[in-house]
Formats: C-alpha cells, structure tokens, sequence
C-alpha cells in the first residue's frame, strides 16, 4: 500500500475507533476489566459503619482515636491484543474482509485502553509468532499499532492457536487483559494452551466470520481454494448432500470451539463481517460487568 493510501486509511480508522471508544465504550470497558487490585490511598479518621479491619493501629495510637486506611482501585492494566493474520483473515462476501473487521475491532480496544490509562501490545500470529509489539501507552504507539493491522503481511498462511497462546504465556509475565481476534479455524486443539494461559491472563476471545463460511450456495460446480494450503478443488454445490456434509462440518468447529471455550472459563463474542461489531462487543462488556 502507497505510504498516502496507508495514511488516509489509518487516519479514516482512528475517526471512527477512537469515536466509538470515547463516546460508547468508555464506562462499559472500566467496568468490564478492571484494575489488578487496590492500593492504599490515605488515612482519615474512623466513621461509624466503616470496616474495622481497615483501621491503621500505628496512626491510632499515634492521635489516641481511630483512624482508617483508605483504598482505591489500580486501574493501569496491560492489555494484549492477540491477532490472527493468517490468509484465512482475507474472505469476505458481505461488507467488509474479515481483516478490515479485526482491525477496526483491535484498534476500538486499543482506544479504549489507553483512555483507560492502560498499555496496549500486540501479537501477530498465523502458525508462527510473525510480530511482538511489546506494550506501551500513548496515541503516537496505538497510530503505529494500526498502521500495522492494516498494512502487515504475514510470512505465513497457516494458523496454530495453540502455539500463538504459549507464545503470550510465555513472554508475558505479569497478569494481562488479552484479547484473542480470530476466526479459530484451526485443525489442531488448543485446549491445553487456551487453559494455561487464562488461569495466567484474562483471556478473551472474539470470532470474526463470513456468513458464507457457514453454508455452501447452490450455484453449480464451483472452483474453491483451501487460503492456508493452496489446495484448490472443484466442488459440486448443487449436491444436497456435498452442502450437507460442510454444514456439519461448520457446526461441529463452532461446537469444538465454544467447548474449547467453555472448558477453559474464557468469555467469547462471535461477529460475522455482515453485522455491527460494536453490539458484539457491547454485549461481551455487559456480560463481564
């Protein structure tokens, strides 16, 4: 992409995300994810109904009367974005590639963290780590971090869930709010790694797809390519039972997913290409207040 295009376009993008983030999810995402804990603030003297285990005994003693410590919320988080960039991200039939979905969400969640006062990373992943953006604040990293979700080419075209997760178990150390963007169309099982790493992090996960990745139309003999493995084959659509046989299989991966899902106690959004992610997500906020 021309280094003017790529600027129209992020610029086009933070409009819209950093609008969406001030103006509609900025009080559903403080309360959706919160602070590590709470840190001590002050000391004021003891008033009837407060709790007696918060009483500070060395100012007590100190002033011969009750005095109190008094806690607030840490609210700085790291937050991870965990990005599918493998060559299934580039179908879509309806509004928009499922690409164009996943950066418009990544880039909201970006906004929205670091209104928040929070550092923002992020992972591209296909079956390979293809980047590391190690967590920072500020507009000038998330302008950087967009410019990346619209123009990175990964070097790979598969996708290994699995491995992208160990990944972020590994690098990370401290606990983080991560969020896993991908269509988790994936052969291999995550089970395990998807387990270890939320009982580390907060992990969730967001599912982007096509509406015609859930059923084969019924337009005759039709050329189709496999995006991750090049394997092209023709496909008789006009067969009830070929269109079947894939709608079972769509059901049972959306199946084995939210298992996966479930299993592993990981909240999850699902959001076609043709639909309006900011329900979605809205929905995922209100479900973790």
């Amino acid at each position: 992409m021309e280094t003017s295009e790529l600027l129209k376009k992020v610029r086009q993008i933070e409009i819209k995300t950093r609008g969406l983030s001030r103006n509609i999810f900025a009080g559903q995402y403080h309360s959706a994810f919160k602070g590590r804990g709470m840190a001590f603030s002050e000391v004021r003297e003891y008033q009837y109904g407060d709790d007696i285990r918060d009483i500070d005994w060395n100012v007590t003693a100190r002033y011969n009367k009750p005095f109190i410590k008094v806690f607030e919320e840490e609210r700085e988080l790291t937050v991870m974005l965990l990005v599918d960039v493998s060559a299934s991200q580039d179908f879509g039939t309806r509004n928009s590639l499922k690409r164009d979905m996943v950066t418009e969400i990544a880039a909201t969640l970006a906004f929205s963290a670091i209104q928040n006062n929070d550092k923002i990373g992020v992972i591209f992943f296909s079956d390979k780590i293809e980047k590391f953006i190690p967590p920072k604040k500020g507009k000038k990293h998330i302008l950087y971090i967009i410019r990346e979700l619209i123009n990175f080419q990964a070097d790979s075209a598969k996708t290994d869930v699995g491995m992208a997760l160990k990944y972020l178990t590994n690098v990370i150390k401290k606990r983080c709010t991560t969020f896993m963007i991908s269509d988790f169309v994936d052969v291999q099982d995550y089970n395990n790694a998807l387990t270890i790493a939320n009982r580390k992090h907060d992990i969730v996960a967001l599912q982007v797809y096509d509406n015609l990745e859930t059923q084969l139309p019924n337009v005759g003999l039709m050329k189709v390519m496999d995006a991750e493995t090049g394997v092209e084959r023709w496909v008789d659509t006009s067969s009830r039972r070929v269109r079947q046989v894939y709608q079972d299989w769509w059901k049972k991966q959306q199946e084995n997913m939210q298992t996966s899902f479930n299993r592993s106690k990981v909240d999850n959004v699902s959001v076609r290409t043709d639909e309006d992610y900011v329900k979605a997500l809205m929905a995922l906020f209100k479900k973790r207040s």
